[in-house]
């Protein structure tokens, strides 16, 4: 690499010197992911040994996805070590919903400047959510846009694969009436809604730093950066015990967009607003923006980051499941004839 550098390059905004330092700071973080069999990165492709012993009928189940505005939070607060475990719970949180393990991820940043130790703590933050996923990062691409975006900002995305045997897909025509919701409880806003968001507390000339009454003395900012939860892992141990009829990763469009995705023509599901656990952060956004009961369960996860449901006679097998793999799950609500949600 010692004879790679262009002085015209640098010159026009692009420092392909920075790159190569970027990418050698974050192979500690990426060695932290790498499964048996696999090799550092550095190649043109990510290369992952695929394992289908025990499976009848193997299937991919890919997803992807971004962080949304919710990285200008972390660059007003310069604090880039956890939005990367939300990319990462983003695409990882969908594709369990399947039923399906995730086996590996591909991160993708692009940048104004490239600061090869900044990019370096994002990809640690993207470690760190496969870790807790127990996925493999197996590569990625950073890329610098001089003149297309401020050097400050950035942009980034994911992109994971998993695999189930076809037979142990989850299929929601398994669900019937009397069947019971279970909820898993969200570390805060997750990555959704941040226009909205940004919008209610004017986040660029807001103190993000100052502590706040409403939120037991934490700051907003730390508040709003609290990283998506990963639920692969508890949810994987589940499905291995008991028979899930449907999952729903609650993201934007709330509980009325995501919820009914997992539910079969001619079911919906009643939900008690009091028994939503819903955290402080979202009584101040609807506050602070004077917004509607409806467009918040329409916009936010209200502090159920998952929902699972399960026939009523493994409810309480299912919660003991969850809470010996980290979850304090909950029961929110009951499947009924109808469609969608209804909130009483």
């Amino acid at each position: 690499m010692k004879n790679s550098y262009s002085e015209s390059y640098k010159a026009a905004g692009v420092d392909i010197t920075a790159g190569y330092k970027a990418v050698e700071l974050m192979k500690k973080h990426v060695r932290r992911t790498l499964t048996e069999g696999m090799e550092d990165i550095g190649d043109f492709g990510g290369l992952f040994p695929l394992a289908t012993a025990g499976m009848k009928e193997p299937v991919l189940v890919s997803g992807t996805d971004g962080v949304g505005t919710k990285l200008r939070l972390a660059i007003l607060m310069d604090r880039h070590d956890t939005i990367g475990i939300d990319c990462v719970a983003m695409c990882v949180n969908d594709v369990v919903c399947c039923g399906a393990k995730p086996l590996f991820f591909l991160d993708y940043i692009a940048c104004g400047k490239n600061v090869p130790e900044k990019i370096a703590t994002i990809v640690g933050g993207v470690a760190e959510g496969c870790v807790r996923a127990g996925c493999a990062l197996i590569g990625g691409e950073t890329a610098e846009h001089p003149g297309t975006m401020p050097e400050e900002d950035y942009d980034l995305a994911g992109f994971t694969v998993g695999i189930a045997d076809r037979s142990k897909l989850i299929d929601k025509n398994r669900m019937k009436a009397g069947d019971v919701m279970l909820a898993l409880p969200s570390s805060g806003v997750h990555s959704n809604g941040f226009s909205l968001v940004r919008k209610v507390f004017d986040v660029e000339h807001c103190d993000l730093k100052a502590p706040v009454k409403e939120l037991g003395g934490k700051s907003l900012g730390e508040t709003l950066l609290a990283p998506t939860k990963i639920y692969v892992k508890p949810v994987l141990a589940l499905l291995r015990e008991v028979e899930v009829k449907g999952i729903s990763h609650i993201t934007g469009g709330g509980f009325y967009e995501n919820m009914p995705r997992s539910l079969p023509q001619g079911l919906g599901v009643k939900i008690r607003k009091c028994d939503v656990k819903t955290p402080a952060i979202f009584s101040l956004i609807g506050e602070r923006g004077q917004i509607s009961e409806h467009d918040m369960f329409n916009t936010f996860n209200m502090g159920v980051g998952m929902s699972i449901v399960v026939a009523k006679e493994d409810v309480e097998r299912s919660l003991a499941i969850l809470k010996a793999n980290g979850e304090e799950g909950y029961v929110l609500g009951e499947i009924a004839e109808g469609s969608g949600v209804e909130i009483l």
